[in-house]
């Protein structure tokens, strides 16, 4: 099985934790680079821009704490731990609050149904779960093995962690808190997955046979099966949500399907058509669009009540369309 060497530990504290003469440099960095990435990761959802929110997660410095709070608890590293923690923490609620800012100046409701970076963030299934786990391997064997460190940038676009903290509070100014909480159980879901596959990563690597010192040589131990158990059950309770989420999803998704099956065949017997069909949290509401007469809105409860949907509220907007033909003048 692959060993890290001395030198390789010595490397790995360096990239991650916050500690010794460099401290200043290494925080400076670290706020300057958060700062900037959570206004472009705020800007990039504002605007539904998808290349600017990858900008934010490359420049997005969050992954070093997150990984620092691994290293260290395969160390058992009880300072570098608190001190990553704090970290991540600090740096989490600076995100939302600098979105929460953005959202206050822009004055219109940034939410998941007429935003689709929004939207993507917040409803986390059990898949953001899995990429998660792949994602945060890919990152410790980088961080692992300096051959293979220049796949980090990819890992930083892989793994969400400052645009879901910028969904936060975008939907927190625009009163959707419920929005907001599915962009944070993003957030957590990425933070716990990137730990715990990362505990695996270095178990491989049997990073934790290397005795951890600090930088005054005073060894400062924690105890790791216990901070190692704690990682585990946040990515169990975890999973629970993200279950719930997923199957709520699958639901709605085939319900979407049956409505948009069934609304069509009534519609095209008038010769309608159907525009769209979107779930509410009050129910499913179909834009309907033709020349008059009307289709007949019972005809469409009826077949749906055929098709198993008679416990769905289906609200049906109908939009006559008249066509006038301007003869040339002259």
């Amino acid at each position: 099985m692959p060993l890290v060497s001395d030198k390789d530990i010595v490397r790995m504290r360096e990239q991650l934790f916050f500690e010794g003469e460099a401290t200043g440099r290494k925080l400076s960095r670290f706020w300057l680079l958060l700062t900037l990435s959570a206004v472009i990761a705020a800007a990039g959802v504002v605007g539904d821009s998808t290349a600017t929110v990858i900008g934010a997660m490359i420049v997005a410095p969050l992954m070093t704490p997150i990984l620092g709070i691994l290293l260290a608890v395969v160390l058992a590293d009880r300072d570098n731990l608190l001190r990553s923690l704090g970290l991540v923490a600090a740096g989490a609620a600076a995100v939302v609050a600098i979105a929460y800012i953005v959202g206050m100046i822009i004055q219109e409701p940034i939410l998941a149904a007429t935003n689709s970076q929004v939207s993507a963030r917040v409803t986390p299934r059990l898949i953001d779960l899995l990429a998660a786990l792949a994602t945060g391997a890919v990152g410790s064997v980088a961080l692992a093995r300096e051959d293979i460190s220049d796949t980090l940038p990819g890992v930083a676009i892989a793994i969400s962690l400052v645009p879901p903290l910028a969904v936060v509070g975008l939907t927190l100014e625009s009163n959707a808190p419920d929005q907001a909480f599915g962009a944070l159980l993003l957030f957590v879901t990425n933070v716990s997955a990137i730990l715990a596959s990362g505990l695996v990563v270095m178990g491989v690597y049997r990073v934790s046979q290397r005795e951890t010192v600090t930088a005054t040589g005073a060894k400062k131990r924690l105890h790791r099966g216990r901070a190692t158990a704690l990682i585990a059950l946040a990515l169990l309770v975890i999973a629970v949500p993200l279950t719930y989420t997923s199957v709520r999803v699958a639901d709605v998704r085939t319900t979407e399907a049956t409505v948009t099956r069934v609304a069509t065949r009534w519609a095209a017997a008038a010769d309608w058509e159907v525009e769209q069909v979107i779930s509410r949290h009050d129910g499913v509401e179909v834009r309907v669009a033709g020349a008059p007469p009307e289709p007949r809105a019972e005809d469409l409860r009826r077949e749906l009540d055929g098709a198993g949907l008679a416990g769905e509220t289906i609200r049906v907007q109908l939009v006559p369309a008249t066509n006038i033909d301007l003869s040339p003048s002259g």
